[in-house]
């Protein structure tokens, strides 16, 4: 039964001394939201030397005329009454509202609103009044579109720092708790209709399974309960056998491709749908690719490396430089200029990094740059006799698409290549018996303290 007191014990299963933390509450002026509100300033007002901080958001989409108008002066009053900060949102023409797919449109809007909240207010927590009816409605969704365990095991009560301490309870119970406590609400009448999956699931799906048994939900809630422990049973067993497959995980993380693909299936898409590749047809193409082959996820990158899967962050986001000058000019009165590069090259790893190289500095063309390498690079390598095009060279040496990304070419002003870092050096442009001014380019990484 919800009460104040089952209503604490809920939040303090959730969060870790509740009375000292911080919330924003997503207000719609419904029943739900309007008891979760009350029952957060009960909460409040009756612990002694609380440090609990609350305040409420609402939005008002304007989408059902007065209704909307009056929606919104509920939770305003309330908030106003009981001196609790408000928040509101009033969409407008500048929010783009679409023809189609308008739950999803509010949904990405309400959610953009809370967060600009609590980063502004330094609000930890965000709160909605999801209860286990709501619960079951996503049950029957999730079961229709195979959702698998995750999706069965209903909406979480805590996920990345949103609660939801009523999904325990039923619509019922908030409804005689809000009767009980005489606490206004607003009925939103476009529930009613069965016009989007879930309206319809509530209105014509919920009513015939509850008839079929008085204990219908409570035995549902039990079997939710029972789910979501599977399920975090199973993620525990995901995360040990990815740890056993992990050989690599620093900068970037590389798993045994040979191990992993001798798993079932299901182990397989759990592991890599962590990466954001979850789509199942994707997963056989991923081990049947030919080596250096990638694949995009949203946020990663994975390269098929021989026996290795190898998942980097994709660095769309990222500046990427491209070139830099690594020296304008050369003193010519100097024998003997030294340029230590160790702080402008990336790590690769698996690859030796130190490496000296000594140049005829007359015989180099300034200002010299470090570049990606580009279609057409070829040089003469030191330790082979002619040239070779340095795409030949990389084949040779073995080297994953990941290292190919982070090694620099040393060019001169005429795009000429003189190395390529840390591997070789161009054997033209070395330093021989007639050289006058030389200039050392290295990287020395073995005195690091």
């Amino acid at each position: 039964m919800l009460e104040k007191s089952s209503f604490k014990n809920q939040l303090e299963n959730l969060v870790s001394q509740p009375e000292n933390q911080s919330y924003l509450l997503a207000v719609s002026g419904g029943a739900d939201s309007m008891i979760l509100t009350s029952l957060f300033l009960d909460f409040r007002d009756n612990i002694k030397n609380s440090e609990t901080k609350f305040q409420v958001a609402h939005i008002n989409y304007k989408l059902r005329g007065e209704d909307s108008d009056l929606d919104q002066k509920v939770v305003q009053d309330f908030c106003e009454k009981n001196h609790i900060k408000f928040h509101l949102y009033e969409v407008s023409e500048k929010d783009k509202k679409p023809e189609h797919s308008i739950q999803l449109w509010a949904r990405e809007l309400r959610y953009k609103f809370f967060k600009e909240i609590q980063e502004k207010e330094k609000l930890e927590f965000l709160v909605t009044a999801h209860h286990l009816n709501d619960q079951l409605e996503t049950f029957i969704i999730n079961l229709s579109k195979a959702a698998g365990i995750n999706g069965l095991s209903g909406i979480p009560a805590n996920d990345n720092n949103i609660l939801r301490p009523l999904l325990h309870f039923s619509k019922q119970e908030i409804y005689q708790f809000a009767e009980e406590n005489n606490i206004e609400f607003r009925e939103d009448l476009s529930n009613k209709k069965s016009d989007y999956l879930r309206n319809k699931i509530r209105n014509e799906i919920v009513p015939k399974l509850l008839e079929t048994n008085d204990h219908f939900l409570e035995n549902f809630k039990k079997s939710s309960s029972y789910l979501n422990q599977t399920k975090n049973f199973v993620q525990e067993q995901i995360q040990q056998i990815e740890n056993n497959l992990t050989v690599f995980n620093k900068d970037y993380k590389i798993l045994s491709k040979e191990k992993l693909e001798q798993e079932n299936d299901f182990v397989k898409f759990e592991i890599l749908k962590k990466f954001g590749f979850n789509q199942e047809e994707e997963i056989p193409k991923i081990f049947k690719a030919e080596n250096n082959s990638t694949f995009f996820s949203k946020e990663y990158q994975l390269i098929v490396n021989r026996d290795e899967l190898i998942l980097t962050l994709k660095k769309e986001h990222q500046e990427i430089r491209n070139e830099l000058v690594l020296i304008d000019n050369f003193d010519f009165s100097e024998r003997l200029t030294k340029i230590n590069i160790q702080s402008t090259i990336e790590g690769i790893e698996g690859i030796d990094k130190d490496f000296e190289w000594n140049y005829d500095a007359q015989k180099l063309q300034f200002p010299l740059y470090l570049r990606k390498q580009q279609d057409g690079d070829e040089f003469y390598p030191t330790g082979f006799s002619g040239k070779k095009k340095v795409s030949k060279f990389f084949r040779d040496e073995k080297l994953s698409i990941l290292a190919k990304q982070k090694i620099w070419i040393l060019t001169d002003s005429e795009n000429s290549v003189l190395g390529v870092l840390p591997l070789r050096q161009d054997r033209r442009y070395a330093k021989d018996e007639k050289t006058e001014c030389v200039l050392k380019i290295f990287n020395e990484t073995k005195n690091e303290i």
